[in-house]
């Protein structure tokens, strides 16, 4: 099942596409026009998530950006991450 999610962020949209088996996130893309810094950070965080349960996919992005100083979205925060992925999430109701 494909979930995707949007969110309009402060200077930026986010989208989160999810192809969920079984509530395992099997694939995981996340584009967008925000800015990052630097830009393999969101491939990484892609692979982090990919492979997950969709339960943990939330814990999985504030760890990530807890872990990664050196990340910057300037005007866009891991809320907003959060709630593209909480919008996706919400398809699978």
């Amino acid at each position: 099942m494909k979930l995707i999610g949007e969110h309009k962020a402060r200077k930026g949209l986010i989208r989160i596409e999810i192809e969920e088996e079984d509530g395992i996130a099997r694939k995981v893309l996340i584009t967008g026009d925000f800015f990052v810094y630097p830009e393999e950070a969101i491939f990484q965080l892609e692979n982090e998530m990919e492979g997950k349960p969709v339960s943990e996919l939330e814990g999985i992005i504030e760890d990530f950006f807890s872990r990664r100083h050196d990340v910057e979205t300037p005007y866009v925060n891991v809320e907003d991450f959060k709630l593209a992925l909480k919008k996706a999430l919400e398809g699978k109701k």
